[in-house]
């Protein structure tokens, strides 16, 4: 049986589509129309892989259209263009890089990603606009302490308030929609007993790391990019680092780590030994970091709730 893989780039107003066996090129608009024709051009193919590259915005609802329906593969855009750089292309257009995406697809053979329903992409979606707005409210409250001028404090302020009502709204939203399934409200209630942990980071962890509870330990410091990576070559050893995975989950367990690491007294431990040892502060929080992500993942895999609550973030 013939792998038919599909390399699809994203861009606002087109889906650059290229057919690696056929070597045939199309082009589809990035609408419902289009979607329309691209699932009736796909239809003829039986594709085994379709690969794309996220692109913010504009991939959203083409994720969205085509989730559970096709066998969609979506990859790292450096790990594209470091691929695209290994095969010796330098060009850069959208239809080079639709044949690209798709050469990558064949080459490791890659495997379809596990569809996402429509109430996790809604959770992304409010969690990425409730991120824009912490965001916001920190530049605000930033301004607000070097503004002199009492027309400008007044209108930061009345912006800062309108932001502060917006994000307790998404809050609730939030909240609402994870406590109408039984199984994902269990799952943040036991997030959530774990110190160091609150409701609003066990909703963030649920919404970035879906697969929270059928992973094992390695896997899930990967995924959230907490896994420092070797750097040696013959005698030389250079410096660890952690780099790629899903950085909206690291971020979302750094202030948990700080708290855990002043009231978490195993974790406390765990830092101060760390220190001892002569590593740095950001190695020992990432370390801490790293150690509450698997914690959380062994508890949602053994369904038990964790030990009695201290300060939470």
């Amino acid at each position: 049986m013939t792998d038919h893989t599909i390399g699809i780039d994203i861009s606002k107003s087109h889906l650059d589509v290229f057919h690696l066996e056929g070597q045939e090129a199309q082009r589809f608009e990035n609408a419902p129309r289009g979607y329309r024709a691209l699932r009736k051009w796909l239809a003829q193919l039986a594709a085994t892989r379709v690969v794309f590259e996220p692109t913010g915005p504009c991939h959203r609802a083409f994720e969205r259209a085509f989730a559970g329906k096709l066998p969609l593969v979506k990859v790292n855009p450096l790990q594209a263009r470091r691929f695209a750089q290994a095969c010796g292309t330098r060009a850069r257009t959208d239809a080079v890089d639709a044949q690209i995406l798709a050469r990558m697809g064949a080459a490791p053979s890659l495997e379809p990603d596990a569809p996402a329903s429509e109430k996790l992409h809604d959770l992304r979606d409010l969690q990425i606009a409730r991120t824009a707005l912490t965001r916001e409210r920190t530049r605000l409250r930033n301004r607000a302490h070097v503004q002199i001028k009492a027309v400008l404090k007044r209108q930061t302020g009345t912006r800062l308030a309108l932001v502060e009502r917006q994000i307790a709204e998404l809050n609730d939203e939030i909240a609402k929609r994870i406590a109408e399934d039984r199984a994902t409200a269990r799952k943040r209630d036991i997030l959530g007993s774990i110190p160091g942990l609150g409701n609003i980071v066990a909703a963030a962890i649920l919404t970035f790391l879906p697969e929270i509870g059928t992973l094992d330990r390695k896997q899930a410091g990967s995924l959230a990019g907490l896994v420092p990576h070797c750097r040696e070559s013959g005698q030389w050893k250079g410096k660890s680092f952690i780099s790629g995975g899903r950085k909206p989950l690291r971020d979302a367990l750094y202030m948990p780590a700080l708290v855990a690491m002043r009231f978490n007294p195993d974790l406390k431990t765990r830092y101060t030994a760390l220190r001892a040892a002569g590593k740095p502060a950001k190695v020992a929080i990432v370390a801490i970091m790293r150690k509450l992500l698997e914690t959380a993942n062994a508890l949602v895999k053994a369904d038990r709730i964790g030990v009695d609550k201290t300060p939470c973030a």
